[in-house]
């Protein structure tokens, strides 16, 4: 903690975040961005120009800032001169930059192994395997039900997506073995579904 005096600038936007519950990292995170350009500055942040927020972007490319520090500077400076100073022509010179994306590590059986034998009971050790045998998101197999698995067919039938407004999809139930991330005679036991009526619209759906 320290005893120096807020600012009444510093105060406002650190009450603007607030009311928006923003979380203490967060509040950090705006509140170092808008540090930095004031030292870059020289002076008080509410006197930059668009054209010194461009320079300063500048400086952070020629200065060796990587996408994701570049792309959160620049979310926190619009907050900052759009909602804390009500300026947000200000902020035109700002850009988001390309952030490439890393494909994920692909597990290993043995690694997929480990990850199961470190849930707690069957029922966890059956989530897991479902999520990452089907690439299912962590609210879609909360969501997911038992009749939503056709063992005979191996299909999932998902109802919800991202957000819970994905439209309803069709996964296919990997088979065990290492293919399906599953170390053989090791994985847990399938579920075992009944085969659903010939009426439901679910087996008239396209696969």
């Amino acid at each position: 903690m320290t005893t120096k005096p807020i600012s009444p600038l510093r105060q406002r936007m650190l009450n603007n975040m607030l009311v928006r519950k923003f979380v203490p990292e967060t509040q950090r995170e705006y509140i170092r961005a808008v540090k930095k350009l004031t030292a870059f500055l020289g002076r008080s942040p509410d006197a930059a120009t668009a054209e010194d927020l461009r320079a300063f972007q500048l400086h952070l490319t020629e200065t060796g800032a990587n996408p994701p520090t570049i792309n959160s500077t620049v979310t926190a400076l619009r907050f900052f001169f759009k909602v804390t100073l009500d300026r947000p022509e200000i902020t035109r010179h700002l850009v988001f930059v390309y952030e490439p994306r890393k494909l994920p590590r692909i597990l290993s059986p043995e690694d997929i192994l480990r990850l199961q034998e470190a849930a707690p009971n069957p029922k966890y050790k059956a989530a897991l395997s479902v999520a990452y045998g089907a690439g299912l998101r962590s609210m879609e197999v909360v969501a997911l039900k038992v009749a939503d698995i056709d063992s005979q067919r191996m299909l999932i039938r998902v109802e919800q997506g991202k957000g819970k407004k994905g439209p309803v999809r069709y996964v296919v139930a990997a088979a065990p073995g290492p293919a399906a991330g599953l170390v053989p005679d090791r994985s847990p036991p399938h579920l075992h579904v009944p085969r659903h009526r010939q009426d439901r619209p679910y087996d008239a759906a396209p696969v």
